[in-house]
Parts: C-alpha cells; structure tokens; sequence
C-alpha cells in the first residue's frame, strides 16, 4: 500500500487541497470515502469535482444515493450510501456498472459496498483533529 496524505489547515485551504487530490489520482477511478459524520466528506468531494472540471452543482446525494456531473471530459459520479440497509440496494441500482465505468467514482459511506468495490479502489480516509485541521490520507494498493 501507498498512501498519500494532504492536510487541510482552514477551509479557504481546501481548493489547493483538492487540486493536490486530483494530482494523486493518476489512473485511479474508484475513490471510497471514509470519515465519521461532519469531517468534511461531501464538502471535500465538491472541491475535488470543482478541480476535475465539474460545472455542476455539486451536492449530496443523500437522498438520491447516486449523482451524476459532468465535467470537460467525462462523467464524475457521486455516491452516498450512508442510507442503504444492505448490499442488495446497491445491486439494485446498479451500482457495479458505475464501478466498473472506466469513469471517476466518488463514494461516501462506503462500508456497505465494500465486496463491490474494485481491487484497485483508493480508499480516502478523512479526519479532524482537535484544532479542526484536517487530513485526507489516499491509500493506494502499489501497481
């Protein structure tokens, strides 16, 4: 495993912190996102599809589980499976199709699809620290 970490020490931080994101991307598509509630999850990914291009508005797919953007050069989806009772809801939606897209993949809650997720997924672990500093720590399985 390979992991980079990127620190976000204010939120007027955050832009800068999502371009470093989308540097470390390289070829990944797969993005799991883990954090307790209120660490920044969904504000986050909005600043990463700002850095990738997306125009969209870029909210929470809470209730819709599932948000689709456009950006300048291809479909960015947005996932939050934080209301989902089982792995079967995802099934039902389709969920490995967008997976296995070839497109980017930004997933909150993510705990509930992990036997979907591909091998190569990165897994994005966001945390707050006593001060509100933030850190985004991107765990890649080396190639």
């Amino acid at each position: 495993m390979k992991s980079d970490i990127i620190t976000i020490p204010t939120l007027e931080a955050i832009d800068e912190a999502a371009q470093q994101f989308v540097k470390n991307m390289h070829d990944s598509t797969v993005f799991a996102f883990y954090g307790n509630m209120g660490a920044g999850k969904t504000t986050f990914i909005r600043a990463v599809c700002a850095a990738l291009g997306v125009t969209d508005t870029v909210t929470s797919p809470t209730f819709a589980i599932i948000n689709e953007y456009r950006s300048s050069t291809a479909p960015v989806y947005h996932f939050d499976f934080y209301r989902l009772k089982d792995i079967g809801d995802a099934m039902a939606i389709g969920t490995e199709d967008y997976l296995y897209s070839g497109h980017i993949c930004l997933i909150e809650w993510p705990e509930i699809i992990e036997p979907l997720l591909p091998a190569d997924a990165v897994k994005v672990a966001i945390s707050v620290d006593d001060d509100g500093v933030r850190t985004v720590e991107m765990l890649k399985v080396e190639s």
